[in-house]
């Protein structure tokens, strides 16, 4: 049961909680990257997990690659030494009616760069599953084709998170060169803002992610509702799930959380409403941590899943 995840990694900064960059004094960092962070959710679930990418050979590329070992994820990057830069971000979070805000700082990043010969293409081919983080398609054309090679290479099945930040890219061009790789995707991820915002779709959750599935032929789609659950598709049927309450400490880790405790799911051969439980219940415990890269405990999320089985009866 093998995870390959391909897709270009951050390092994220962090004002204290409430504070603006402008006034703060200190700042936390992190790496935050969708691709690695659903690789690392996997893997502590117990999915034999690999991150792929392109990261400068600085103390930035080292220090994202030295937090996701602190995790147990494997990697397998290219290490450029071209004057590639590392990716940055920089969030800060606030209480309503102030909104959050992420500022992207992702030119001439090495993974813009990354090609497919760059790449351990057998680990790929035996993957049981390749994820890719659209995201990575907004740095480049190259990382673009290379991110379509990577989902065409593999004998196993291809899912794809769509990842849409307006800070990289507009949703037009964001949609066109993502229905390019459209025919190499199985599973599609989202959350509800991006399948309106992006496919300039309208309708109910469930509507969405029917029409989604069949205008593009994707085996399952998982469109995430931040406090009100998730909806997932697959073989003709809808499957909800109301996400579970917590109190929320930061909710950056949810999304990239499901998508992890999901693969691992369709991974170990899980039904469909399983594997939605599994997700809502990974997410529930990522909103209770900091951060956007979490530390799941598979333990947890197995007692969470049972509880909530055992309320429904």
């Amino acid at each position: 049961m093998t995870l390959v995840s391909f897709g270009e990694t951050a390092l994220r900064f962090a004002p204290p909680e409430g504070h603006r960059f402008e006034t703060a004094r200190e700042v936390s960092l992190r790496a935050d990257g969708t691709a690695s962070n659903v690789a690392t959710t996997a893997s502590r679930l117990g999915t034999e997990s690999v991150w792929l990418s392109k990261l400068p050979d600085t103390p930035l590329g080292r220090r994202v690659v030295a937090e996701l070992h602190e995790h147990g994820l494997e990697t397998e990057v290219v290490w450029s030494d071209d004057g590639d830069r590392q990716g940055l971000t920089f969030y800060e979070d606030a209480a309503p009616p102030r909104e959050d805000r992420l500022i992207q700082d992702r030119e001439r990043v090495a993974a813009a760069t990354i090609t497919p010969g760059e790449l351990p293409m057998d680990v790929i081919q035996a993957a049981d599953v390749v994820f890719a983080a659209g995201s990575t398609a907004a740095l480049s054309d190259t990382a673009a084709e290379t991110l379509g090679a990577v989902l065409r290479a593999t004998s196993g099945a291809r899912a794809l998170d769509l990842d849409f930040d307006p800070g990289l890219w507009d949703a037009d061009t964001a949609r066109e060169r993502l229905e390019r790789l459209f025919d190499a995707v199985d599973v599609l991820f989202l959350n509800e803002a991006e399948a309106t915002t992006v496919f300039d779709r309208s309708g109910s959750p469930r509507e969405l992610t029917h029409t989604l599935a069949s205008s593009y032929d994707f085996d399952y789609v998982f469109l995430t509702r931040s406090e009100h659950g998730a909806v997932a598709y697959h073989d003709g049927v809808v499957h909800e799930r109301d996400a579970i309450e917590t109190d929320i400490v930061d909710s950056s880790g949810q999304h990239d959380a499901f998508v992890g405790a999901i693969i691992d799911r369709l991974i170990a051969g899980s039904a469909t409403d399983e594997a939605l439980l599994y997700g809502t219940a990974a997410a529930a415990l990522a909103r209770t941590m900091p951060g956007p890269l979490v530390p799941i405990e598979a333990e947890e999320v197995a007692a969470l899943v049972d509880r909530e089985t055992s309320g429904r009866r």
